[in-house]
């Protein structure tokens, strides 16, 4: 097996790009930025399994373990076919600056399997993922590290995953968070992320003296922050012009039936087909224009070409990485006003964190109650981020970089190097 270790550099040279331009503002010496860059600890483990033909298979997973002077670390657990060790990096830098924006008391951590799940059976992902489970049950739990679901994996892989590290450490269900509701888990998680990229929309269009009504929408994807995204757009009036999955994207300018395409999702399994409507590319989706664009899908997409190309007035983060610095860049002097995906993205570990704080304390909140919270999160950390951008004439990415960067670095150096 090959495994591509030279794949996802990208992403972890951008984020540390955008770390850099904070750390600088905020006056960080190198010494404290080589610390605040380097994970604390990278877990690769071998992951042999049976499958269900009695054939040996083999498995690469990792577990990147970035930082934890906020409190125990977070972040998902995803399986896909192009994982590498580069990707989970930038994605567990991303997950310690993402908590400290919104002021959880979490560090960052990511984790994946290089495996390709539609090849598999479910009960071989189980055993993958009980496997990975079992090697790694030392170095994570309720206190340490909690995983969640990402890319390819659910509340199902959580069951999982609590399941087998309970059998050595006893009822454990805060281990690990985006549970089924009925097994410990949290009411609204599932909806956490693509109604957290809702409520910033709704945040930056307000400050704009627009709304979500009297706006186009264009969204890249149409999983589970992509559609929960569009629904909550739909809901509130907003004209959704087009949605995308791996099949293409569907687009109609005078707007998307959203409820009755994700019904035709869950029977079709993709948005193709759907009532005759025009399908055009990915790259053209990125390029159509529209009031907000929603990238909720793939990283490292906005390359300098294709931010030349964008039609947009705002840019709202949903997924992780979306945008190079050359990108951001032309953004910038573009005037686009891009909401960043450590702010954009952050309702789902921000629900995760109330998932955990209910298992701790072994209580139940209501779905009203857990939305309440989470607007509260999102509009507060939004309104920090908008004021000190103002403050330092910088793009809302660098202030949220320098509000996140800020808080860890003060923890690190007040518990000592």
């Amino acid at each position: 097996m090959v495994y591509p270790q030279q794949e996802g550099l990208m992403s972890i040279e951008a984020t540390n790009h955008y770390l850099e331009t904070a750390a600088n503002i905020l006056g960080i010496s190198e010494r404290l930025k080589t610390v605040l860059k380097t994970p604390r600890r990278i877990i690769k483990a071998e992951i042999v399994i049976e499958r269900d033909n009695g054939e040996l298979a083999t498995f690469v997973g990792y577990r990147v373990q970035h930082n934890n002077s906020l409190g125990p670390m977070k972040g998902g657990l995803r399986y896909h076919h192009e994982v590498c060790e580069n990707e989970v990096e930038s994605l567990a830098s991303l997950m310690t600056w993402k908590t400290a924006l919104v002021n959880l008391p979490f560090g960052g951590a990511k984790g994946g399997i290089i495996c390709d799940p539609r090849k598999l059976s479910e009960s071989e992902i189980e055993r993958i993922t009980k496997t990975f489970t079992d090697q790694i049950r030392d170095v994570i739990g309720p206190n340490i590290d909690i995983p969640a679901p990402d890319m390819n994996t659910n509340a199902q892989t959580m069951a999982w995953i609590m399941h087998e590290y309970s059998k050595f450490y006893g009822f454990s269900p805060g281990v690990v968070t985006g549970k089924p509701v009925y097994l410990h888990g949290s009411l609204g998680r599932e909806e956490a992320t693509g109604l957290g990229v809702t409520l910033t929309i709704e945040n930056l269009l307000n400050d704009h003296q627009r709304s979500i009504k009297d706006a186009t929408f264009v969204i890249q994807g149409f999983g589970n922050v992509g559609g929960i995204a569009a629904k909550c757009i739909h809901e509130r009036g907003g004209k959704v012009i087009c949605v995308s999955d791996v099949s293409g994207a569907l687009y109609d300018k005078k707007g998307i039936d959203i409820p009755t395409l994700i019904q035709h999702t869950h029977e079709h399994h993709s948005i193709k087909g759907f009532q005759d409507l025009e399908m055009i590319s990915n790259e053209a989706l990125l390029s159509l224009e529209c009031d907000v664009l929603v990238p909720a899908a793939l990283g490292d997409i906005f390359t300098k070409e294709v931010a030349e190309n964008v039609n947009a007035s705002f840019i709202v983060e949903g997924a992780n990485d979306p945008t190079l610095p050359e990108g951001d860049e032309i953004f910038n002097k573009r005037g686009i006003i891009v909401a960043p995906d450590i702010l954009a993205n952050s309702g789902g570990v921000t629900v995760s964190y109330f998932e955990w704080v209910q298992n701790i304390q072994r209580l139940s909140w209501t779905e009203e109650q857990v939305n309440q919270e989470l607007q509260r999160t999102i509009t507060n950390a939004y309104q920090r981020v908008v004021k000190l951008a103002k403050k330092e004439n910088c793009s809302l990415r660098t202030a949220a970089f320098i509000i996140g960067l800020g808080r860890v670095a003060k923890a690190n150096l007040t518990l000592g190097l």
